[in-house]
């Protein structure tokens, strides 16, 4: 399930014409980082891991979206953000992807 949110994004991302080509790359190659990364996580943590995963999709979505809710996608990147906090010391490299994954969301204005 997770795997194919994280597919989906991709896919969102891709397509989306509001995003420079450069950030784009930045954003697929985050997303194929933090794909095995979920993974990991999702092997103990199944449930964690799928919200996760939703949280990366909603997140994309509003970056994609043409007219953007500022609140909403504070609250997202938010939630994306507490929902790794708890993975700092078993899973650093997801945690490391999110940070990263979010930092370029919000200079894109998300």
């Amino acid at each position: 399930m997770a795997d194919e949110r994280i597919e989906k994004t991709k896919s969102a991302i891709e397509s989306a014409e509001n995003i420079p080509a450069d950030r784009k790359a930045e954003l697929l190659d985050l997303l194929s980082k933090l794909k095995p990364a979920i993974a990991k996580v999702s092997e103990t943590h199944h449930d964690h891991a799928r919200s996760i995963a939703r949280l990366v999709e909603a997140s994309a979505q509003e970056t994609i979206r043409a007219e953007k809710k500022p609140e909403q996608s504070k609250r997202l990147l938010h939630e994306l953000k507490q929902s790794v906090e708890n993975f700092e010391a078993s899973h650093p490299e997801l945690v490391a992807f999110v940070t990263k994954y979010s930092a370029l969301l919000s200079a894109l204005g998300i």
